[in-house]
């Protein structure tokens, strides 16, 4: 394992590790020992009850989070005729057809997100092995493959997130920025991890949300008390 540096430890410092903290109280703590000399990002990460071998225990969504994530992404629109128009008067940063197939084939991939009309994905298909290992490939379960292009152009500017559990049963996703005050960062968490909540399989057993974490890029984890968040509280057995 490499060896954290001085500022790292002096943010480790600053935790006590196995100590679970309110929301409030966890944004106010990753805020304060955030160090590095760029605007980090502020993830959640969340350990569920389930097990993602099983396709009904599968978790997955989109949310447009309130205070959207602090930064304007790039969207890419494979689309034709009227649609592409719409992609365009929407705010896309590429739109095109079999061009824009042909350029990410070649190994280009400057957007953030790729949407595309259904009629399309014959083609985008093809396109599996470059973006699927990137979280890339459009999906209808995400609105990245829709007739309303228009619509998910403007969501995904605004701050459209996708969570998904990982093959461990966890969920990492950002939420903001560490720029961003503590009451957009806590509208923010709270929808994600509502959310999340909403979206238990039914087939899931026992405790659902086991352990909660925040973080910004460079600092260590802040545990969360899972047990006394309003979300999981209200809407599941703990």
């Amino acid at each position: 394992m490499a060896k954290k540096g001085k500022k790292y430890r002096a943010a480790l410092e600053k935790i006590e590790l196995h100590k679970k903290h309110s929301l409030p109280e966890g944004i106010a703590k990753v805020k304060e020992i955030a160090y590095a000399g760029f605007d980090e990002t502020v993830e959640l990460t969340m350990w569920l009850g389930v097990d993602p071998r099983k396709a009904d225990q599968l978790v997955r969504g989109t949310i447009v989070l309130p205070n959207g994530l602090g930064k304007s992404k790039k969207i890419a629109v494979i689309a034709q005729g009227d649609k592409a128009k719409e992609a365009e008067d929407a705010g896309a940063d590429f739109v095109g057809g079999d061009d824009i197939v042909e350029k990410i084939k070649g190994g280009w991939l400057e957007f953030d997100a790729l949407i595309t009309t259904p009629d399309m994905m014959g083609k985008v298909g093809q396109l599996g092995r470059v973006l699927g290992p990137r979280g890339l490939m459009p999906n209808p379960k995400t609105g990245t493959v829709t007739m309303d292009v228009a619509r998910a152009v403007e969501e995904t500017k605004a701050g459209k997130v996708e969570y998904r559990v990982d093959k461990t049963g966890v969920i990492h996703s950002p939420v903001g920025k560490v720029s961003f005050d503590e009451e957009k960062l806590l509208e923010n968490t709270r929808a994600l991890i509502d959310a999340v909540v909403k979206a238990k399989p039914q087939t899931s057993k026992g405790r659902y949300v086991k352990k909660v974490c925040l973080a910004s890029t460079m600092s260590p984890g802040v545990l969360i008390d899972e047990l006394n968040l309003a979300a999981v509280k209200e809407r599941i057995a703990i």
